[in-house]
């Protein structure tokens, strides 16, 4: 039996540009349905779950990240800039442009958008706050450039802060999470136990 997979993310992630790939082809691979679901990480999810902003972390835990982030790179042989030119950057444009397309054209779509502007905060160092990147990012994956002003619709807000609630109840705090029939996977790294849910 197929299932659904509730994909809650932050745009700027780059945990979640290091599983987003192996995750899209793993979720299809399994034919399950993913739900494309950015959430305000930062400014809604961490506050009520302990989770700080990078700056805010202790020196051993911010010089840690940087070491996993290379590790992991070399491991999944996925190229990353470990501090890219436009990082920390605002996701909220983003965010909704993602949902504005997933409303529109589908998860499918979604999905390759939201790999779209992963790579370009971690790889490409885009300013993904930047509406004309985002203009450019919706061209180069063929999608409609309506989605920029759909973007913006009160309907849309309404969608990211009912999306980013919804991760609080699921009890996420952290990028990426995934969650099946109710069980919460939190981390790329967790995709392993992800792959054998869906085909379990």
């Amino acid at each position: 039996m197929a299932r659904t997979v509730d994909y809650y993310f932050a745009p700027n992630s780059p945990w979640t540009y290091l599983g987003h790939r192996r995750f899209v082809d793993i979720a299809k691979s399994a034919g399950a349905t993913v739900n494309v679901l950015p959430v305000d990480l930062g400014g809604k999810v961490f506050p009520v779950s302990g989770g700080l902003p990078l700056s805010k972390r202790a020196p051993q835990r911010q010089a840690y990240r940087l070491l996993e982030l290379k590790r992991f790179s070399e491991h999944l042989g996925q190229p990353i800039v470990l501090q890219p030119k436009f990082f920390p950057v605002a996701t909220d444009d983003a965010a909704r442009l993602i949902i504005a397309v997933a409303q529109a054209d589908g998860s499918e779509a979604a999905l390759r958008l939201t790999g779209r502007i992963l790579r370009g905060v971690w790889v490409d160092e885009r300013n993904i706050a930047d509406k004309s990147e985002l203009a450019a990012m919706l061209a180069e994956e063929q999608l409609d450039p309506r989605r920029l002003e759909e973007a913006a619709s009160p309907a849309v807000q309404q969608r990211y802060e009912a999306d980013t609630q919804r991760a609080i109840e699921a009890g996420v705090f952290g990028a990426p999470s995934y969650v099946i029939d109710g069980e919460l996977f939190w981390g790329q790294d967790r995709l392993d136990f992800v792959q054998r849910r869906l085909t379990a």
